[in-house]
């Protein structure tokens, strides 16, 4: 086969990063009324989930220090549904595995999976609270907003989806996916929502909205009574630094999916999948086939989002524990995310295998993608066909090429970060130091 050469590309993004993270949680957190309406030496508990945030540990640390500091007795509880499979065990081992332990955030983490009953929403959703959370009589959440992988709508994926899903644990994810098949996700998130907030437990929480190079870029300290009307607000502004591939391809080659990558393995809207199975359903640059090389460590294990792909190397299958996978998969009712696609030992026959198949009678004119997952964006290898669109984009610079593919004796490449050498490094001092 006669392979087009690579360059290796930069995407440029505004950057948005907080440059002092522990100093914006403490002016948020102190301008909020939370610590106002608890008397001194009343315990709170910290709902975390189970995503890959950045500096998630930092800022955990610094709401932590926060509540100390005003005489109350913080400890942390995981927030995440049925991750971790589902388990007090393994939710505990998820929030571990981002640095989210009582020796370096300074409160107990209770992980357990009892829950209490708040009632029912008008529809007849019964909706729960983690029990150890519940007997505090006031909840904090920490968590992300951002788009939805599922669905679009005005409320998507924040606060108020963790209080629906994350705070029920296993029984209340188990119900919500069901019930969404009928009445919607975003309906069954805002009324399971409003019947958490009517319980009077919940304080409020800490929003994090990330910019296109996933720094944390605005923090928000969101009452509870306002929660919705201000989650929606941050959910505009989320989308409106999304980061994207600047083109379409007729093929989309990811190092690695993975939990802590996005909900769905991968993001979805970046992607342009549907966890159903449907082929680019979402605005923004289209794909004709997604080849997936790997699974990320800080997956443990978790494969969902694998039947998203068209093609997928052999060592995906080999990293997926499949008793998470179809946990996650079974409680969120995607059970197209998990089949298993057509797979290879090697990068080059899994290449040569889907090449054919866009609608190209030339392998010189098929144009590829290679990315290290669907969170980072800002460095790609793009095919040499390319060079007029790349050009063309003022956000996009040219580092190196072009370049042969570079598969090793066995028809195996290396990561792009790897490939990418110098550039990478360069990438990751940057991110260094805005954290």
């Amino acid at each position: 086969m006669s392979w087009p050469r690579l360059l290796l590309v930069r995407q440029s993004f505004p950057d948005r990063a907080i440059r002092d993270i522990p100093a914006e949680v403490y002016r948020e957190l102190n301008q909020s009324p939370f610590a106002s309406r608890l008397a001194p030496g009343a315990p709170v508990a910290i709902g975390v989930g189970s995503r890959g945030i950045s500096n998630l540990a930092t800022i955990v640390r610094a709401v932590v220090s926060f509540w100390k500091s005003k005489g109350m007795r913080p400890f942390i509880f995981p927030a995440m549904g049925s991750h971790g499979a589902a388990t007090a065990e393994g939710q505990a081992e998820v929030l571990a595995h981002y640095g989210i332990i009582e020796e370096t955030v300074g409160c107990p983490v209770i992980s357990q999976l009892e829950v209490v009953s708040l009632g029912k929403t008008p529809d007849g959703i019964e909706a729960y609270l983690d029990k150890a959370a519940y007997d505090t009589g006031a909840v904090m959440m920490v968590g992300r907003v951002k788009w939805h992988t599922d669905f679009t709508g005005k409320l998507e994926s924040g606060l108020f989806k963790m209080m629906a899903i994350g705070l029920g644990k296993f029984a209340g994810a188990q119900q919500y996916h069901t019930f969404a098949h009928k009445l919607g996700l975003e309906h069954v998130i805002r009324s399971v929502g409003r019947q958490v907030l009517a319980s009077g437990r919940i304080l409020g929480g800490l929003a994090i909205v990330e910019d296109a190079r996933h720094d944390t870029a605005l923090l928000a300290a969101v009452p509870a009574e306002v929660m919705e009307a201000r989650e929606e607000e941050l959910l505009e502004t989320a989308k409106s630094w999304m980061g994207r591939v600047p083109m379409d391809l007729d093929i989309l080659m990811l190092d690695e999916i993975g939990k802590n990558i996005s909900g769905a393995g991968m993001d979805t809207k970046v992607v342009n999948r549907a966890t159903h199975g449907q082929y680019n359903p979402w605005p923004g640059p289209k794909f004709e086939r997604i080849f997936v090389r790997g699974l990320s460590a800080l997956s443990y294990g978790n494969g969902i989002g694998i039947g998203l792909a068209d093609i997928v190397h052999d060592r995906l299958l080999e990293q997926i524990d499949w008793i998470p996978t179809q946990i996650n998969s079974l409680t969120a009712g995607s059970l197209a995310a998990i089949r298993t696609p057509i797979h290879f030992p090697t990068d080059k026959m899994c290449l040569e295998k889907v090449f054919p198949t866009v609608g190209k009678f030339a392998a010189e004119e098929v144009t590829l993608g290679w990315i290290r997952n669907s969170l980072e964006l800002g460095l790609l290898a793009l095919t040499e066909n390319l060079r007029p669109a790349i050009e063309a984009n003022p956000a996009l610079t040219i580092l190196r090429g072009p370049d042969e593919f570079p598969f090793d004796s066995e028809g195996n490449l290396p990561f792009l970060w790897d490939w990418a050498g110098e550039a990478a490094a360069a990438e990751h001092e940057a991110a260094a130091s805005r954290h």
